[in-house]
């Protein structure tokens, strides 16, 4: 039942609709007496007209409102306003301003640093429950709330209860409350979230709550449901049936954690974990470990790898790590250390490196709305944005650790950390990394469909180094120079045969492919190279003279950002090395809007990686958009079946797509010829060739 505003209940007057909550439509009213606000949840007349349901609500209601603890929204009371059946019932609560975990989780997976308070303070909340009988039935991340200062406040406790069966939600791991009523064989819950006996229809007890902390843990620290599927069905098959992954959880997640994991995710109950108490005792030791607050703790050698962990930055919701340099000789015991920094969020994962020295690191970050580099010293507790880098991408470091080149507004440019304006260098439309030697040389890709060009770091005319091999390759990029400032490596895009990284020579045409992965590979001193295969950081043993990789390659870590050919991760001169976990572009998922910003619907599924939306058709039943990893293309989306459909599969990129005002024809650029982009046109059926409409005539360049 919809409010308007300037309705009472009683001392309380609407303000603005708030949203659909656990228990009905959502409010933000005025407590006349008190002067506050408040929420107020008018409850659907499912509920309000039952009178054996009204009762138990409202027995349950006056339990909850005796729970008096910090990370539990305070219940104020029940408002009734209107005589007989039709009367408006509502709820009033406490009103908790900041975003829900849900929220906050489908920005990436956030820092363990971060996460153990939240965790804290959910067991907290569900401990002080508990010890009043209350079951939660229904946590889940949108059932939680965090503020702007941390305070965490757990929401909707036991109003499951009262839940009747709701239409199929878009996002299914996040739908609301299946079935309400607690008799036997029926389903209490939201469907990710649910543990075994949940499932089957059995009654939940103080473990399934555990369970339930168990799957919210594991999704903040991963960004991933522990369960999911297409449906409700495959879900709760998933649940039933299959065990976590594991490997997702981040490679630095203390032991504690995981252990707490693994008790709290047992499908029989026997065997879980007993009392959400534990878990909060769990935490609290993995909070006070070393390794978390940055002291230097016992670590088992690898004896074939040879290497040394040295520290962990988190960047943004994201965890990065810092390599130390590891010996020749063989290893002795290691040392770790890690530190997790909180920086403005991001949506360019991959925008990071490491000085040369190991004692900095330059990201890109968002801070009231400008997109820009930041600098961090290690050794500082604060980063600061650098003027006149906005909208900058891909940053490298000069030898000297003193500049820093990046690309922003179509060119290559270069800023000294320690004050001054950015220089212009040289065209880069679509600037596609870059690296700095010490004779002054830089090497940059200006397009994706470019080979490598050379320009001096004062700027001038650049040349080309490379040669993209049409067709099998379309491009180069991300190139890093090797030790002897000679040498370098890049990433080549092209047909899987011919895609990979490829070290190439100044003043030389000789190449070699030395292997295949998803992004380009980083060189950390004195003989690793470093890459990403389906989101696995590897190293490998390279030799730098003689250009051959030795021994075989091992895992470092686990769901490193990839944004081909670019990955989250930077090395320097003198071993440490700088990575970031998650998914570079995130989930990104279609919605339908009205002109009030009021969200109607979703379109489709979420997608993972890149998702480039360009144009909905004239009629609104089709949207053309770009998406891949390695290869892009155009895919037609059906708005209404939420269908996917590849429209182009040339192996080049196909990008922007337009449609023509009649919906019968669609415009997109490609670089299937190897050069710069150009304009094609194909019909809007799929059927017929493509034509070529522009051909933007970009010069070849110079060997």
């Amino acid at each position: 039942m919809a409010l308007p505003a300037g309705t009472r209940l009683g001392p309380y007057e609407v303000l603005s609709a708030i949203g659909a909550g656990g228990m009905g439509e959502v409010y933000r009213a005025r407590d006349t007496k008190l002067n506050r606000d408040v929420a107020i949840k008018v409850l659907p007349d499912l509920v309000a007209s039952d009178p054996e349901r009204l009762a138990r609500f409202e027995r349950e209601a006056q339990v909850l409102a005796a729970l008096n603890h910090p990370n539990i929204a305070h219940i104020h009371g029940l408002e009734e306003s209107g005589p007989g059946p039709a009367a408006i019932r509502a709820i009033v609560m406490e009103l908790v301003e900041g975003s829900t975990l849900a929220d906050r989780i489908a920005r990436g997976p956030i820092p363990l640093a971060e996460v153990l308070p939240i965790a804290k303070q959910i067991a907290e909340a569900l401990e002080a429950a508990l010890e009043q009988g209350i079951t939660h039935r229904d946590l889940k991340p949108a059932n939680i709330k965090v503020r702007e200062d941390g305070t965490v406040k757990v929401l909707d406790f036991g109003l499951a209860k009262v839940r009747e069966v709701e239409g199929a939600a878009p996002g299914l791991t996040n739908s609301p409350t299946m079935i309400g009523a607690s008799r036997p064989g029926m389903i209490l819950g939201t469907a990710a979230y649910m543990s075994p006996e949940q499932a089957k229809g059995q009654g939940a007890d103080r473990t399934s709550d555990v369970w339930a902390f168990g799957c919210v843990l594991y999704e903040m620290l991963t960004a991933h449901a522990v369960f999911d599927g297409d449906s409700v069905s495959e879900i709760l098959s998933e649940v039933l049936k299959s065990e976590p992954d594991w490997r997702r959880l981040p490679a630095g997640t203390h032991e504690g954690i995981r252990r707490l994991l693994r008790r709290s995710l047992q499908k029989d109950r026997k065997l879980r974990l007993r009392d959400i108490g534990d878990a909060r005792i769990e935490i609290d030791e993995a909070q006070s470990a070393p390794h978390v607050e940055g002291r230097v703790t016992p670590g088992a050698a690898r004896s074939r790898e040879r290497i040394v962990w040295l520290a962990a930055l988190g960047l943004v919701a994201l965890i990065a790590a810092v390599w130390a340099v590891w010996a020749s000789r063989p290893p002795a015991p290691a040392a770790e250390m890690r530190v997790e920094i909180t920086t403005p969020p991001t949506t360019d994962l991959v925008s990071l490196a490491i000085s040369p020295d190991g004692q900095k690191i330059v990201f890109v970050a968002t801070s009231e709305g400008r997109s820009r580099l930041w600098l961090r010293a290690l050794s500082s507790d604060s980063a600061r944005p650098l003027a006149g880098t906005d909208m900058a991408t891909l940053p490298f470091w000069s030898p000297d650790n003193r500049s820093v080149g990046f690309f922003a507004d179509g060119k290559l440019e270069r800023i000294d950390i320690d004050g001054g304006s950015a220089t212009v260098l040289a065209d880069a439309p679509l600037g596609r990394g870059g690296a700095w030697n010490r004779d002054g040389t830089i090497l940059f890709a200006p397009t994706p469909a470019s080979p490598i060009l050379r320009v001096a770091a004062a700027g001038g005319k650049p040349d080309a180094v490379t040669k993209v091999e049409a067709p099998q390759q379309v491009g180069h990029g991300l190139p890093q120079f090797l030790p002897d400032g000679r040498h370098f490596l890049y990433y080549v895009l092209g047909s899987p045969e011919a895609s990979g990284v490829y070290v190439g020579q100044l003043g030389g045409s000789e190449t070699k492919r030395l292997l295949d992965a998803d992004a380009a590979a980083v060189y950390a001193p004195p003989g690793q190279l470093l890459f990403v295969r389906r989101g696995t950081l590897f190293a490998q043993g390279f030799d730098p003279v003689q250009l051959a990789l030795t021994g075989n390659p091992f895992p470092v870590a686990e769901q490193v950002a990839v944004q081909t050919p670019a990955a989250a991760l930077s090395a320097s001169g003198t071993g440490p090395i700088v990575y970031r976990t998650g998914s570079a572009g995130g989930q990104r998922q279609l919605a339908w809007f009205d002109r009030s910003g009021k969200e109607l619907g979703k379109v489709g599924d979420p997608e993972g990686g890149l998702m480039l939306v360009s144009s909905l058709s004239p009629d609104g039943r089709r949207v053309a958009m770009s998406r891949g990893g390695g290869n892009i293309d155009i895919w037609l989306l059906e708005t209404g079946r939420g269908v996917l459909n590849r429209f182009t599969t040339d192996a080049a990129d196909e990008i922007f797509p337009v449609w023509s005002p009649d919906g019968t024809r669609i415009v997109f650029s490609s670089n299937r010829k190897g050069t710069i982009q150009n304009l094609y046109r194909k019909a809007a059926t799929g059927a017929g060739s493509e034509e070529l409409v522009l051909d933007a005539g970009w010069p070849t360049f110079a060997t």
